[in-house]
Parts: C-alpha cells; sequence; structure tokens
C-alpha cells in the first residue's frame, strides 16, 4: 500500500495506473472511490475520472495528524473487479 501525504487546505489530484495490472487488452469502464475513516473535517473525495487504464481522484480536506485509507475499486471491461487503496497521512506543510 503507497502512503501519500498531503496538507489540510490543500484539493490535489491522486493516481493509480491499472495498466501494468491487465495487459491482456481489458480496460477500466467503472471507477468509485472510497475514504475510511469518514468523519468531520476528514478527507473527501470531490471528483474523480478515468481513461482506458487510469484513473484520478481529486481530494480536498482532512485533520492534520490523521492517517486516511483511500480505496479505488474498478469494474474491467471483461467484468473483472479489481481495488487499489493508499494510505494518506495529512499533515501541515
Amino acid at each position: 500500500m503507497t502512503m501519500m501525504v498531503k496538507d489540510p487546505g490543500t484539493r490535489i489530484d491522486f493516481e493509480f495506473d491499472w495498466g501494468a495490472a491487465y495487459p491482456g487488452g481489458q480496460v477500466v469502464v467503472a471507477s468509485d472511490w472510497s475514504v475510511a475513516p469518514m468523519e468531520e473535517g476528514g478527507v473527501t473525495v470531490i471528483g474523480g475520472a478515468h481513461d482506458l487504464m487510469e484513473v484520478t481522484v481529486t481530494l480536498a480536506g482532512g485533520i492534520a495528524g490523521r492517517v486516511y485509507r483511500v480505496t479505488n475499486r474498478v469494474t474491467m471491461s471483461d467484468g473483472q473487479i479489481d481495488e487499489r487503496s493508499m494510505t494518506l497521512r495529512v499533515q501541515e506543510r
């Protein structure tokens, strides 16, 4: 699991590249994002996008000193469903 750092006052994009995991021609047809824990003032998903192999999420907020898990769940063109997570530490920069 990847560890990323973000300032609580920033709005920033993060990306996962699914191409290496699915070299056989499958493409991303759906992508959903979640953040845990969900809490008042915590990190929120404010946007997301995907193309054939890459997915992007825009995250905002977060409480300094807290750690969150951001998970991307994708559906591939052949019906497979997979997910990846990253750890996101929020700290003042």
